[in-house]
């Protein structure tokens, strides 16, 4: 099994070439259709796809592969270690000429993120953790903020997420930023651009699996709604929801979260709250 710093480099490397291939997509009319399951993917998506497919694969053909691009044939769940990859996370922004786009891939070994890379190439910030390690931008090491409270924090979230009726109370007032990348969100989070963020609806394996580690290495805690914990290793490809702040402001997040029950057709007041 070839050490964790070599996985690391070889990760790293690749991401950064996946990146660049993306960014010469960007902003120049790539092409695009609607999948199956009603999402966006663009020749860029695909591109940049192959290119980590062929590198990581080739390089370590002992291990899993699960991408959003590519079919899941379930192999992964014979192999202690799993490259987890979104080419590009955020293909809506992409497609708009938003840079809040990101390449995001993590190894997995027995259903726990080990390293992790998040990139975004048009903002040229690139985000990485190796377990045990601490969590970096750009090479620098970054931290969650410390806000405890909800009141004033700075959520990455839409403001129309907490004016829905399934909360039984009304919010403190916040401010509130969104990006359509989860990663990128998570990596602002991570890096104490933003106190926390939430979702209450479906967030795939491959969409997490670095951001997670890059949370809790940034010494942040990651969970779902309802205090969850993440494993990556299950035959399902999404989780229910996610909720990440530092410790303090994550206790209160998950306060208003657990009053709240996340169904096949949505969020939902809980009964009895």
């Amino acid at each position: 099994m070839p050490r964790l710093d070599e996985d690391a480099l070889l990760l790293f490397d690749a991401v950064r070439e996946a990146g660049a291939l993306a960014l010469g997509y960007f902003r120049n009319s790539p092409a695009a259709h609607i999948k199956a399951d009603g999402t966006q993917v663009s020749e860029a998506d695909l591109a940049a796809d192959r290119l980590l497919s062929d590198r990581l694969k080739a390089a370590r053909p002992d291990y899993g592969w699960l991408s959003e691009e590519t079919p899941d044939d379930g192999t992964r769940h014979s192999r202690q270690r799993v490259w987890m990859a979104d080419p590009i996370d955020g293909t809506r922004a992409f497609l708009k000429g938003v840079a809040e786009w990101t390449v995001c891939a993590a190894l997995v070994e027995e259903g726990v993120p080990r390293v992790g890379a998040i990139f975004n190439p048009a903002t040229d910030e690139f985000f990485h953790a190796v377990e045990g390690g601490g969590a970096f931008l750009n090479g620098k090491s970054i931290s969650v903020s410390g806000a405890a409270s909800i009141e004033g924090s700075r959520l990455a979230i839409t403001d129309v997420m907490l004016k829905r009726s399934y909360w039984g109370r009304p919010w403190p007032t916040v401010s509130t930023r969104w990006v359509n990348s989860i990663a990128y969100r998570l990596a602002l989070v991570a890096s104490g651009r933003s106190d926390g963020t939430m979702s209450l609806s479906k967030k795939s394996l491959w969409d997490l699996a670095a951001a997670h580690l890059l949370v809790q290495e940034a010494g942040g805690v990651f969970t779902t709604h309802d205090g969850g914990t993440l494993r990556f290793d299950h035959s399902g490809l999404v989780f229910p929801s996610v909720v990440a702040a530092g410790p303090k402001l994550h206790a209160a997040l998950l306060e208003r979260t657990r009053e709240v029950e996340v169904t096949k057709d949505g969020p939902r007041a809980r009964t009895g709250h």
